[in-house]
């Protein structure tokens, strides 16, 4: 078998066997086959696509290229949830305790955010002494005990993921449904979850930005997970404008709190609890979307799902005050209010540009080694459909540098203002099973 020979192949749309992508990821991990010729069939890819089939061969490479977490010791319904990332996109802070206190088990492992989507991971390190960073002793233990665990990866799992997503990178290979679907579903799989649900973000502030090419995705998602055994749905959900009001690591703390105290942001309030009525229903916990929306509303109301956040925090060493006392997460030194510069309706609020805005501040990184600033980050206080008059708030800059002129500049332009009201936004767009 010559490396050539299945470039071309690729380079022709013929379809490469489970063998045949095996050798390739074998030898790219083991050092046999050079950045060059990956970066050839990468490109071969992007133009020819991967089948359904070729699909799951890559996973299944990638996937036995490193460890697998094995949670069958836990019992009970092990459920993993998973978005493609977004602009104020805090959701498993709120959904995976909510989860948890509804009587399913959340063992998940997150990552951190780079460019203009937040991570996990750097949001839950704005609590102070928080540990992101548990052995896989630890976090099996935790689950075990509270039905929930946030952490980073514990093995190297889907090794030879990590090497091609740097080449993909740097070649402008990134935007393949195949390469995409199975990058991800490499690494769900391996978390060794029995129920998977993905939250595939399409519009400007998300990779996919079309409603066809979301659904392509998610399609190819839910495939690959049905054929490893795993239950997997996908929801698709709106990413044009920011998801809640805040932006930004310790802020979208503050919010996610907030919403387990049942008073968050209304569309960040519905998509949590679309998406833990959705895996209630997808366990079978549930009988019935009205049956799990009246068990997460009970959670809530209680005070269970704002207890399980706080187990959490206890587990992995942080402050738990910090969800009645906020003084106690990272505050910028400015705060500086955005106003409308005429009246009208919100016709739109760009994600992307705000997600900008807020990098500038120091909420985001441009590079996975860059230092984030934990505490800045902007407020949306307009979302579309929204009328304002001149000098409204739109939104509230939080930042440590006094000369945040162009951020706020910025922060104002994505705000499209006009004089015919616009329809606020549906969030939820569509479900593949």
């Amino acid at each position: 078998m010559r490396t050539v020979d299945l470039i071309v192949k690729k380079k022709n749309g013929e379809e490469l066997t489970a063998a045949e992508i095996r050798y390739l990821i074998d030898g790219y991990v083991k050092g046999d086959i050079p950045d060059y010729q990956m970066s050839s069939l990468l490109m071969a890819i992007c133009f020819r696509d991967l089948s359904p089939a070729e699909r799951f061969y890559l996973t299944e490479a990638m996937l036995e290229s490193g460890a697998r977490i094995d949670l069958s010791g836990l019992g009970g319904f092990l459920v993993d949830k998973h978005s493609t990332g977004g602009v104020g996109d805090k959701t498993t802070l709120t959904l995976a305790p909510i989860l948890a206190a509804c009587g399913l088990k959340v063992a998940k492992m997150s990552g951190r955010g780079l460019g203009h989507t937040g991570g996990t991971l750097d949001k839950l390190e704005s609590i102070p002494g928080f540990r992101i960073d548990l052995s896989q002793e630890e976090f099996l233990r935790q689950v075990r005990d509270i039905s929930l665990a946030v952490a980073g990866q514990t093995a190297e799992v889907a090794v030879a993921d990590k090497k091609l997503y740097a080449l993909r990178d740097v070649t402008g290979t990134i935007d393949s449904i195949g390469l995409i679907s199975s990058s991800i579903m490499s690494k769900k799989i391996a978390s060794g979850a029995d129920y998977i649900l993905l939250d595939v973000k399409v519009g400007a502030g998300a990779f996919m930005k079309d409603l066809a090419s979301a659904r392509d995705l998610a399609a190819a998602m839910v495939d690959i997970g049905r054929r490893f055994g795993k239950k997997t749905a996908a929801v698709i959900t709106d990413m044009s404008e920011p998801l809640g009001e805040a932006v930004g690591n310790a802020l979208e703390v503050i919010e996610a709190v907030e919403t387990l105290k049942g008073r968050g942001p209304e569309d960040f309030r519905n998509l949590c609890r679309h998406l833990a009525a959705e895996l209630l229903v997808m366990t079978g916990k549930e009988a019935d979307r009205a049956g799990a929306l009246e068990a997460i509303d009970k959670v809530v109301a209680s005070g269970a799902a704002l207890k399980k956040f706080r187990e959490m925090i206890i587990y992995q060493g942080g402050n738990p005050a910090v969800t009645d006392d906020y003084s106690l997460l990272p505050k910028a030194r400015y705060r500086h209010v955005v106003t409308s510069p005429e009246s009208g309706y919100v016709a739109l609020v760009n994600a992307l540009e705000i997600g900008r805005a807020a990098m500038r501040l120091g909420a985001g990184r441009k590079t996975k080694d860059d230092k984030i600033d934990l505490s800045v980050g902007i407020t949306v206080k307009a979302k579309t459909g929204r009328k304002v008059e001149k000098g409204t708030p739109l939104a509230v800059i939080y930042a440590n540098d006094d000369d945040f002129r162009e951020v706020a500049e910025a922060t104002q332009n994505a705000f499209v203002i006009t004089k015919v009201k616009t329809k606020e936004k549906q969030l939820i767009l569509d479900t593949v099973y």
